[in-house]
């Protein structure tokens, strides 16, 4: 039987509650039990899909084509345990399967409610989403005391009430704030959170107290006395310089031994030996390289999560400390574009929509004339495929219609008709909604042999998508004969997976359609990314 843990926060958001769900998993799975982990957004978005990166942060995929939260990402990257649909969902997608039911006339008349009906729905998306595993853990998101949330505790109430004592857990963040003029920290946040709390009828088992510095154990005492948690249920979890510090912090104040023994299971001892080797790579690189990422999302680095931590990864396989240095596009002109030269490799992300994309084709262009490394994902690709159409094709104003639908030369396109992940069939138009019409999931190509992406890939690439618009298969003999190499394409559509330039025009040159940062992990890292900062850092040696 899964046994289930519930992990809700309160005082403010963005405490991190996606990395301490995530540390909990680990420790746990160190213990040899298997462990997975769902997200409970309370928004009512039926995903995030369409929602501003400045709002949300990114959007992660999972293989099986789920648009979701970005903390699945976390998920990803802690254990091993890979996501699904099942382990993200939303308001939006909890009402909407509602009212589908209820206009199919399976509630037979009766009056359609919160509760039982909404919460009955939320108890059996959870199960479905823990089906095969020892332990759940289950993340709300939001903040206790929302509105928007209250039908997610109401429902993991009802969960706990039924499943028996020793099979749910709660565990709470909260923040203990330093107030500077005082010269202390203050408990009466957390105090009143967990009164909410127990308001809806939650008594929390652990408290994770997130604050700047580390409590001391007579603050500790006076929030165990004040919330009804024993005292080796409050926890300190101060500010890190790494992520990958959280899971020993933890495991040190003994949280795992806490729900173990709640839950009643009987496991091995702990073993974090990994995530120390894995602190240590991090903290003691030999070198460092800096890469200019240029975005139009710049102004909130969760945009680039996922991006971020593959950078990192690569960096932990090369012994090599990665500094991300971001580059708004849209101050990218042809006046200041050399500015880029004291970087030692160009990022171009992806993005949606017109705004700073003359700066990112101006960042590329950069990039091959001045053998800068170059990797450009998703729009980074297409940006690279217009800048070469352009300026080596002869393909003057070459564009995409994406932004502009009178270009006369589509290098980018939208298509009407590709096969998804699960092997489907999809259409779309331009008429069609923004939301879910995207190629989505993981999705494989053959490799051209003898290209820089094969020493990378070898014969197959397998990786992620989330894009609506494509390299126009009709450019690409004369995209070809003007020295672009397309080493990756799908064996279906023929759609453009993978561009490079040639080795004896460019040391490193790589664009590619799909998002590889999604597969990244700290522990294998990712080829491709491996390989960009490598070219990174032997063009920092050769500058020299």
């Amino acid at each position: 039987m899964t046994k289930y843990v519930f992990v809700t926060g309160g005082v403010v958001s963005s405490l991190g509650k996606g990395i301490a769900s995530a540390s909990l998993a680990a420790i746990l799975e160190s213990r040899g039990l298997k462990v997975t982990l769902i997200k409970l957004d309370p928004y009512i978005n039926v995903d995030p899909g369409t929602m501003s990166p400045f709002q949300h942060g990114e959007v992660f995929v999972t293989d099986d084509g789920a648009e979701t939260d970005l903390d699945l990402g976390h998920y990803e990257r802690f254990i091993t345990t890979r996501m699904k649909k099942a382990n993200n969902f939303t308001t939006g997608q909890i009402y909407k399967t509602v009212l589908e039911k209820e206009r199919r006339g399976d509630y037979l008349g009766k009056t359609v409610q919160v509760i039982p009906h909404i919460t009955n729905e939320i108890q059996e998306y959870i199960k479905r989403g823990a089906e095969g595993v020892d332990v759940a853990i289950v993340e709300i998101g939001g903040t206790v005391g929302d509105i928007e949330s209250l039908p997610f505790l109401e429902a993991v109430r009802q969960m706990s009430l039924r499943a028996g004592p020793t099979n749910t857990a709660f565990v709470h963040l909260t923040y203990v704030p330093w107030i500077a003029a005082a010269g202390e920290l203050k408990t009466k946040p957390t105090q009143h959170t967990v009164q909410k709390l127990r308001e809806i009828g939650i008594q929390p088992d652990a408290l994770l107290c997130r604050a700047d510095r580390r409590i001391p154990d007579d603050e500790r005492e006076k929030i165990s006395l004040f919330t009804n948690v024993p005292e080796y249920g409050v926890i300190s979890m101060w500010d890190v310089n790494t992520i990958y510090k959280v899971p020993r912090v933890l495991h040190e104040q003994g949280l795992d031994q806490l729900i173990c023994t709640k839950l009643q299971l009987n496991t091995k001892s702990t073993d974090l030996k990994r995530w120390d080797n894995l602190v240590y790579e991090v903290e003691n690189p030999k070198e460092q390289v800096t890469i200019a990422m240029c975005g139009k999302y710049t102004d909130l680095s969760d945009s680039y999560k996922s991006l971020n931590e593959a950078l990192r990864h690569a960096g932990i396989h090369n012994h090599a400390g990665v500094k991300i240095e971001y580059v708004d596009s849209e101050t990218l002109t042809p006046e200041t574009v050399s500015s880029l030269s004291q970087y030692d490799a160009i990022l171009v992300p992806g993005g949606f929509g017109k705004r700073g994309v003359e700066g990112k084709i101006l960042a590329a262009q950069y990039a091959r004339e001045h053998k800068l490394p170059y990797l450009g994902i998703c729009l980074g690709m297409q940006v690279a495929t217009i800048e070469y159409a352009r300026h080596m094709a002869g393909l003057e104003g070459a564009n995409s219609t994406e932004f502009d639908p009178a270009t006369p030369h589509p290098v980018i396109a939208l298509i009407d008709e590709w096969q998804d992940a699960d092997g489907s069939i999809q259409k779309r138009d331009a008429n069609s909604d923004l939301g879910g019409t995207m190629r989505l999931g993981a999705q494989s190509s053959d490799v051209k042999p003898g290209t820089l992406a094969h020493d990378i890939y070898g014969p197959v690439v397998n990786e992620r998508h989330r894009h609506r618009y494509e390299a126009n298969e009709h450019y690409l003999d004369r995209l070809q004969k003007a020295g672009l190499v397309i080493s990756a394409i799908t064996q279906r559509e023929k759609l453009t997976e993978m561009v490079e330039l040639p080795r004896e025009v460019h040391p490193w040159f790589v664009g590619v359609q799909f998002h590889p940062e999604f597969k990244s992990t700290p522990w294998g890292g990712h080829p491709l990314f491996t390989a960009f900062i490598k070219a990174a850092l032997d063009h920092k040696h050769e500058a020299k």
